[in-house]
């Protein structure tokens, strides 16, 4: 009897068991939301390098526009994100997202219909043009509510008390989704762009997020309802909310007495605030290393698709090819977590981004090349290579933000971290305006890379800021004089 108070204690601590049917509910609502936006993105600057052949001007406005918006708008969306209940965002996000393509992919479906537009009515081209610029936008920015969502909060909040690896799983899971849907989704978009139309791709696309918000809805309504946790969290964080703004109310003086100049309510703004706490993080130079990588064509973006495209390479065998490089990145998502449990989270990041800068010596190398189609394809294998590391070294980042970011501020620091990416990838596009002939690419590889070269040296310093070395010199002579013992040796690298 003197027994049972102490077994009825440790029954009420055991962790809560996850049905496995929920974790492939959250699973498929990611990836249905991740299919659509990669359809898109993939055929985006296939549309406007056929819209205004020759030329890379709307393809980079288009990346300028959609990039910009993120960067002035990603604090604010973590920001709210961080104040609406769990449903509320869920709601917001989804129907937000699957209405903007749908509207783009209109846009762009009547612009296609009718080749002589631009001469004939050039207004109505234009408006045309700003209204998929605009709903594109609004579609990233949705999609990013998204992702700080499921892939900053919930993947954390479902993987408290559970068992320590489960986190590292499912890090792993959610990113091989999204490469799934980056193979999958531009292969498909490939083959109807090629066989059938482009008119039929942008339709395919307008119906696809018509008739997937539901299901989308449905599952990820499932999860939150079926893991009590979820609910646990959206509640303290409403209360949170409601107590920071009645903290902010009383705190409120009368005109005449406020000292605060208007520099003081500047920096005190929700933008400015959430950049300062992402400036306070210790994890800050690991995210500006990742960001730096946004500032790349070396990727199977809109603007390396247009070019390859003009270079003569067919629609099919781009989207093959990109098909190709996200199972490099598939890959990765499964050698990470093996990887991560015998070298940790922090050095398996820095043989990443050195695995990649090495991959992409071959894309520098096709600059040098006469021959434009030798060029081309020796660009798209040195990218497909170098996705190996750079998704591993996105998932100790992400990690790493996870394990050192207090949950007060995951969503803030998520949607500043993204908002510093686009401003990066904004910049990319702004690079393609300036540089927008497609013969002179190789400039813009150029920059890339050493943009890429940049990210490695300042993980490298942060590495080095937290274990005072980068390799253990000793310990590799050992592993070169001892090869029988090199699989423990190389654990401790």
């Amino acid at each position: 009897m003197m027994n049972e108070p102490k077994l009825r204690v440790e029954e009420e601590q055991q962790p809560f068991s996850l049905p496995s049917s929920l974790l492939i509910y959250l699973y498929a609502g990611h990836l249905l939301a991740r299919w659509g936006a990669r359809m898109w993105e993939f055929s985006v600057g296939l549309y406007m390098i056929n819209v205004w052949p020759d030329t890379l001007l709307l393809a980079a406005v288009y990346g300028v526009v959609e990039s910009a918006s993120t960067a002035l708008f990603g604090p604010l969306v973590g920001h709210w994100v961080d104040e609406l209940s769990y449903i509320q965002v869920l709601q917001l996000w989804l129907w937000s997202q699957n209405i903007s393509f749908m509207v783009a992919g209109g846009g762009v479906f009547a612009i296609l219909v009718r080749p002589g537009l631009m001469s004939s009515n050039f207004v109505a081209f234009i408006s045309l043009v700003v209204l998929i610029n605009i709903s594109g936008a609004v579609g990233v920015l949705s999609t990013l509510a998204g992702t700080i969502l499921i892939e900053r909060e919930w993947v954390v909040v479902i993987s408290e008390g559970q068992a320590p690896e489960l986190l590292t799983k499912m890090n792993s899971i959610i990113r091989r989704i999204d490469l799934v849907s980056k193979l999958f989704a531009p292969v498909v978009s490939g083959f109807i762009i090629s066989f059938v139309s482009l008119t039929a791709s942008a339709l395919t696309m307008a119906l696809w997020n018509v008739l997937s918000v539901f299901l989308q809805y449905w599952l990820l309504t499932s999860v939150y309802n079926g893991i009590p946790a979820l609910k646990e969290i959206s509640e303290r964080r409403v209360s949170r909310s409601l107590v920071r703004e009645v903290d902010e109310v009383d705190f409120e003086q009368p005109e005449s007495s406020t000292r605060g100049t208007m520099i003081d309510n500047f920096f005190n703004t929700p933008y400015i605030s959430a950049w300062k706490v992402y400036v306070q993080q210790d994890v800050a130079l690991p995210g500006l290393a990742l960001a730096l990588l946004y500032f790349t064509v070396l990727s199977f973006g809109s603007l390396m698709t247009a070019t390859l495209e003009w270079e003569g390479i067919l629609t099919y065998v781009i989207g093959i090819a990109r098909g190709i490089s996200a199972t490099v990145g598939i890959t990765a998502t499964f050698l990470y977590p093996e990887l991560q449990s015998h070298i940790s989270t922090l050095r398996t990041g820095l043989w990443s981004i050195w695995s990649q800068w090495t991959c992409l010596l071959l894309c520098v190398a096709s600059a040098f090349i006469n021959n434009k189609i030798i060029a081309a394809y020796m660009l798209m294998s040195g990218v497909a290579a170098s996705r190996l590391g750079l998704w591993m070294f996105d998932l100790s980042v992400i990690q790493q933000m996870q394990d050192h970011v207090a949950e007060m501020d995951r969503c803030v620091v998520g949607g500043v971290q993204n908002s510093l990416q686009s401003i990066l990838d904004l910049m990319t596009y702004v690079m393609g305006i300036i540089i927008s002939n497609p013969q002179d690419f190789w400039q813009l590889i150029m920059i890339s890379f050493t943009l890429v070269t940049l990210a490695a040296a300042l993980y490298s310093l942060h590495v080095y800021r937290v274990r005072k070395h980068l390799i253990h010199f000793q310990k590799l002579l050992a592993l070169v004089l001892s090869p029988t013992s090199s699989y423990r040796l190389a654990c401790n690298l």
